[in-house]
């Protein structure tokens, strides 16, 4: 009996203890993230290396760099000093567009991709397009040279463009029709 009441204590005591932290059987230290993250860097400069070279082959182009990291040249410029609105946010844009490798070979030939109406940042389209279009006045037409970190990425189009391919784009912004503000109906 005495035995039963020393075991009764312990399992007592042992029931009260506080619990222990489990620690991974295994630890990363982060290089696998670490080796995708260079891998990255150098593709992204490999690229722009690239573009500069295909940039610097034709001289009568005057490039403009963004500060959002691709750059672009005016086919048609607006010279109109009243035409001075670029879309901010909310804003309608309609627009037509066309897709070419680097090297000027179509991916999506002009026609090809029907005229897109597209309210600024509150739809999807890709992130080069997307900041390029800020940049524009109605009636330009500008061409885009986006690495493929600023175009399709790693998972392309799932068409025509495959992954991690830079592309250039050749823009027509059309109109700019501003966000209205919402009309609230006082009761």
């Amino acid at each position: 009996m005495k035995i039963i009441s020393i075991l009764l204590i312990f399992v007592l005591f042992g029931a009260c203890k506080s619990p222990e932290a489990r620690y991974p059987v295994s630890q990363n230290s982060g290089s696998y993230i670490d080796e995708s993250v260079e891998r990255n860097k150098e593709m992204i400069a490999e690229e722009e290396e690239y573009i500069k070279q295909v940039m610097g082959q034709d001289e009568n182009i005057e490039y403009l760099t963004s500060a959002d990291g691709f750059w672009y040249y005016y086919n048609e410029k607006s010279t109109d000093s009243s035409n001075t609105q670029t879309p901010e946010f909310g804003d309608i844009v309609v627009f037509d567009y066309s897709i070419s490798t680097i090297e000027g070979k179509p991916i999506y030939a002009e026609g090809e991709k029907p005229t897109r109406e597209y309210a600024i940042d509150r739809e999807k389209l890709f992130t080069g397009l997307r900041q390029g279009l800020k940049l524009m006045k109605e009636g330009e037409t500008v061409t885009f040279l986006f690495p493929s970190h600023k175009a399709f990425g790693y998972y392309g189009d799932k068409k025509k463009i495959g992954s991690n391919v830079p592309i250039m784009t050749r823009v027509t912004l059309h109109t700019i029709k501003e966000e209205q503000p919402n009309n609230e109906i006082n009761n």
